[in-house]
């Protein structure tokens, strides 16, 4: 269970990237979303890597403030190490659509949970908290 957010990361860090290309018309490919998604799923691998490590939960709203600010200054990193774009304007769009997606998506979760009851462990960031 602690993991079922991973997959969920991904699709949204893909998403964001699709979304990127279509307002852009760069073309909706999957190899090119791929590549535009790339270096953020580097970012995304990492902070899950840190979350295994300290046995947190994903889906926690703690997790979503350690995934998404991991995802954006790693994909930055490694776009920059690259040689694609990192100019001002679209890391602040990315900053602020990547916070919306994978930090709103478990504040959305959370919300959810806390009307059915079952939000305990939403706020607590071990996945061993009380549930």
């Amino acid at each position: 269970m602690r993991f079922l957010w991973l997959p969920v990361d991904v699709a949204l860090v893909l998403l964001f990237a699709a979304i990127g290309r279509s307002s852009h018309e760069e073309g909706l490919t999957l190899l090119g979303t791929l590549e535009t998604a790339g270096p953020f799923l580097v970012g995304v691998a990492l902070a899950w890597a840190v979350l295994s490590a300290r046995s947190w939960a994903g889906g926690g709203l703690v997790a979503g403030l350690l995934v998404w600010p991991t995802t954006v200054i790693v994909g930055m990193g490694v776009r920059r190490l690259v040689g694609e774009g990192t100019a001002t304007s679209f890391v602040v769009v990315a900053t602020i659509v990547l916070a919306v997606l994978l930090v709103g998506s478990r504040l959305v979760a959370h919300l959810v949970r806390r009307r059915t009851g079952r939000a305990a462990h939403d706020l607590g960031h071990r996945s061993g908290a009380a549930r």
